[in-house]
C-alpha cells in the first residue's frame, strides 16, 4: 500500500473514533488490564498477552539465570513498541515516507532493588528513547515528527508525567 493510501487509510479509520470522542469525551476513556498469575512455583508471574502467556522472573543481577522475562525489559519493550507504532501513525497522518528502528536503554542500579544500600533507586535512574531514521523528509517535518511522537505516546508521556499509582490487596484463604 502505498503512503497515499496509507495516509487515507488510517484517516477512514480514526475520523469516526475522533467524532465520537469529540461528541461524547467519556467514551474515550477506557480502562485497560493486564492479568498474570502467581502460580507459587519458583519466582515468576506469569502474564497474558494479546497473543501468548509471558512468564517473567528475576533479572540475571538479581539472581535470575536469564530464561524468564525481565519486567524491566518488558517496561522498555512496551516504550519501544508504543513509541514506533506512534512514529508510525504520525508519519502516516503526516504523509512522510519514514524507516528504521527505535531502541530505548535505561540505566539501573541494582543495590536498590536487592536491598544493598537504602540511598540507590529502585528502578529506572535513566532512560534513553532514540529514533535512527531513514527518511528524506526535511528537518522541519522530522522535528515535528518526532514532537508529535513524544507528545502522542501514551507509555513516553505516562513515564513522563509519573500517573497517580495506587496498590491494594484482597486475601482469602
Amino acid at each position: 500500500m502505498d503512503a497515499s493510501a496509507l495516509k487515507d487509510r488510517l484517516k477512514a479509520l480514526q475520523a469516526p473514533l475522533k467524532a465520537r470522542y469529540r461528541d461524547d469525551p467519556g467514551a474515550a476513556l477506557v480502562t485497560l488490564t493486564a492479568d498474570g498469575e502467581l502460580d507459587g512455583s519458583g519466582i515468576a508471574c506469569r502474564v497474558r498477552t494479546a497473543t501468548a502467556l509471558a512468564e517473567a522472573g528475576l533479572h540475571p543481577a538479581t539472581g535470575g539465570d536469564g530464561s524468564q522475562l525481565c519486567s524491566g525489559d518488558m517496561l522498555l519493550e512496551a516504550l519501544v513498541a508504543c513509541a514506533g507504532v506512534t512514529l508510525r501513525a504520525v508519519a502516516t497522518a503526516l504523509g512522510l515516507d519514514v524507516s528504521g528502528s527505535v531502541r530505548a536503554e535505561g540505566d539501573l542500579d541494582f543495590r536498590g532493588t536487592l536491598g544493598v544500600d537504602k540511598e540507590a533507586p529502585v528502578g529506572f535512574r535513566d532512560i534513553r528513547l532514540t529514533f535512527d531514521l531513514r527518511t528524506d523528509a526535511s528537518a522541519d517535518e522530522v522535528a515535528t515528527l518526532l514532537k508529535l511522537t513524544e507528545r502522542y505516546c501514551v507509555v513516553l508521556q505516562t513515564l513522563v508525567s509519573s500517573p497517580t499509582t495506587s496498590v491494594s490487596v484482597s486475601v482469602s484463604a
